[in-house]
């Protein structure tokens, strides 16, 4: 049986994923490195949502920075995270139908 918190973790790591503009940034990153000023202009966002989105993805160990003078870059941290969006894509293609109609929040 799987323990409870190792179940609370893991719904808390597809709750990082569960976000369009986290995906947005994701997707973005999944191109290469970029800074706050390429993802607001590319995303067309605010730099308060994308820095507040980064540091959650930050935080929850999704992407990484470094820092280059003043400027700030932004990277996946893991190949997981690209295997992740890809299964998503893979599942999306496969059960679109069925997830216009679902009913999960």
């Amino acid at each position: 049986m799987v323990e409870q918190r190792w179940l609370e973790l893991k719904a808390k790591t597809f709750k990082v994923f569960a976000d369009p503009t986290r995906l947005r940034i994701l997707e973005l990153l999944r191109e290469g490195e970029s800074n706050v000023s390429a993802m607001m202009e590319r995303l067309n966002l605010k730099q308060s949502t994308v820095s507040q989105h980064l540091r959650m993805l930050k935080e929850c160990g999704i992407v990484a920075a470094r820092r280059d003078g003043r400027e700030v870059y932004y990277r996946l941290k893991s190949d997981k995270v690209l295997e992740i969006l890809d299964t998503g894509d893979e599942l999306l293609s496969q059960t679109i139908e069925e997830l216009t109609s679902c009913v999960c929040p």
